[in-house]
């Protein structure tokens, strides 16, 4: 698969966010770009300026590159944040399996392209609040996700839970060679 991370007008996002109630803002978008046979995953997610995803553990090992805005990696320990990790534009990282958090995008927002490697399938497990697995997410709910984003009817409002997320400014304020550097092409 081709895509020029920088006319995401034709990518599909499936927002994710909860109700006011919940104990922290969540506000964060996913685009599957691709989907292999072996387990290969590759997706953008962003997050709206001050929002969160959901407390979750990955169960794959997983690589990631800021591509815009600043996002700030929360790892928690025992129900307890124990650090925070600014990611600025270009920054890389690559952790195992296991690796237990939030993100928050910055005051920007932020975008960032995440290869995950999950041979069994399974990719995070979405955690309450005191680290209980409440779902795990695998390749095949991904994949069901992306066939069914293929065939999304053009009419489709920016409400509907697949939607393309318009945005008044673009999602990546670099040019293509400076994102080819960040990707090593």
């Amino acid at each position: 698969m081709k895509e020029n991370l920088l006319q995401q007008d034709k990518l599909i996002w499936k927002h994710y966010s909860e109700d006011e109630n919940h104990p922290f803002p969540v506000s964060y978008w996913g685009s599957i770009l691709d989907i292999d046979d072996v387990g290969h995953v590759s997706a953008l997610y962003r997050w709206d300026p001050g929002q969160f995803c959901h407390f979750h553990r990955h169960v794959c090992a997983t690589t990631s590159i800021v591509l815009e805005g600043e996002l700030y990696v929360k790892t928690i320990e025992n129900g307890e944040v124990v650090d925070t990790t600014i990611r600025r534009v270009g920054d890389y990282a690559k952790k195992p399996p296991g690796d237990v958090h939030m993100e928050q995008g910055g005051p920007d927002g932020a975008l960032v392209l995440f290869e995950l490697y999950a041979p069994d399938g399974q990719l995070t497990e979405k955690l309450d609040q005191v680290g209980n697995t409440l779902r795990t997410l695998t390749t095949d709910d991904l994949r069901r996700f992306f066939n069914n984003s293929k065939r999304r009817p053009e009419n489709a409002k920016a409400t509907d839970s697949l939607a393309i997320a318009g945005r008044r400014r673009p999602l990546i304020s670099m040019t293509q060679a400076d994102l080819a550097k960040l990707l090593g092409q």
